[in-house]
């Protein structure tokens, strides 16, 4: 769902602010875009839903359900799959989230930022910390213990003190998953202008390495498990679909601008394709009327690439790649003979960094929190 009511001044997401939305004519052209993939994938059973935008809670549950209905006619949806609404504090009243509850949803990621309102008007959010305190309570209420709730630290002028109070508050209200996002400045975004302009101070490296520490020290003493980089679970509240990309499982991607991973059998495919939907809502709606979808892009991705992505993305969680999964995408090669062997991987190891064991290889606590550090050696030892 690629529109939102205002852009947020860090935003550079593929977003839209529209006048007014033909709800109708985006619903069938989900639906339908879902229907073909599907079928082209030929897969036969979805394991999770996710809807994410933009800001997926402006849309109708019907068009929730619809697709929903859509899904689980072209391959079979278990009750019990996960399925996940992001939404704004700003649009989650409780007929409205007992409306998405009606349509299937059974998880909301709660786009909160900030329990401050000096910050979030930085941000450019539209609500305000106690409105986002009462949209988490409603949540709650309706999705218990499936409710998630994601906060950015590392904003400008932003002290390490007021990131431990702003995780304190946010431990008072939060359900059993919280997702951390270091605040990124991204180029022609506004919030990076006033950085660039001198108008906003940017924060040290030193200082957000100290608020990522500080924060996973906080979590884990509160019970939850670190179990991604940015991800954080208590009482097994794992987002399954998220972990799905992590381990790299084939998903299909629907709507503007989304990726996909998926082999599609129906077109007589053998191998997995990374697939780009057309960015512009309007274009791509074009393209679902006239084609059945909107793929801009489809790219054959090679078995190093495979290994690349499953290398990058397994490694930011804590289970790491077990060997059974690196075995899945090279037969040939194990994860033994290709980072047991003298070089980067081995040092890496000695350093404290990594472990490469009988269950696999996976990051250290430590080594977690300096992943992207770590990963040019280790897909430099893969290349070779």
């Amino acid at each position: 769902w690629p529109y939102c009511r205002k852009r947020c001044s860090y935003c550079n997401f593929n977003t839209y602010v529209v006048p007014a939305v033909d709800e109708a004519a985006v619903r069938a052209c989900l639906v339908r875009e879902a229907q073909t993939l599907l079928r082209l994938s030929q897969v036969h059973s979805v394991s999770s839903v996710f809807f994410g935008g933009g800001t997926p809670s402006l849309a109708s549950p019907g068009t929730v359900a619809a697709v929903l209905e859509a899904v689980a006619a072209a391959a079979h949806l278990p009750a019990g799959a996960e399925v996940t609404l992001e939404a704004n504090p700003s649009s989650t009243s409780t007929s409205r989230l007992a409306g998405f509850r009606a349509a299937g949803v059974n998880r909301l990621s709660i786009g909160v930022q900030s329990l401050d309102d000096a910050e979030l008007r930085m941000l450019g959010r539209e609500h305000t910390a106690a409105e986002a305190r009462k949209a988490v309570e409603v949540a709650r209420g309706i999705f218990p213990g499936r409710t998630s709730i994601d906060l950015l630290f590392g904003l400008p002028g932003q002290s390490r003190d007021a990131w431990a109070q702003r995780l304190e508050a946010a431990l008072g209200l939060c359900d059993d998953h919280i997702s951390l996002y270091q605040l990124t400045l991204e180029r022609g975004t506004m919030l990076a202008a006033q950085v660039r302009g001198g108008a906003l101070p940017a924060p040290p490296q030193d200082l957000l390495a100290d608020m990522y520490q500080t924060a996973r020290t906080v979590l884990a003493a509160a019970g939850f498990r670190h179990y991604e980089v940015s991800n954080f679970a208590r009482k097994g509240a794992l987002s399954t679909h998220n972990l799905s990309y992590w381990r790299a499982d084939q998903y299909i991607g629907v709507g503007p601008g989304a990726h996909g991973r998926f082999v599609p059998r129906g077109e007589d495919g053998h191998s997995r394709e990374a697939r780009v939907q057309t960015l512009e809502p309007v274009a791509w709606m074009r393209e679902v009327q006239s084609q059945g979808h909107g793929t801009r892009s489809r790219v054959v991705l090679s078995p190093l690439e495979q290994l690349e992505e499953l290398l990058t993305l397994g490694l930011r969680t804590d289970e790491g790649i077990p060997h059974e999964r690196w075995g899945h995408f090279s037969p040939q090669l194990s994860l033994q003979a290709v980072f047991g062997a003298p070089g980067e991987a081995r040092a890496l190891q000695q350093q404290g960094w990594l472990v490469l064991d009988s269950s696999g290889l996976r990051c250290t606590w430590a080594g977690l929190a300096v992943l992207d550090s770590l990963l040019p050696d280790l897909l430099w030892q893969l290349q070779r």
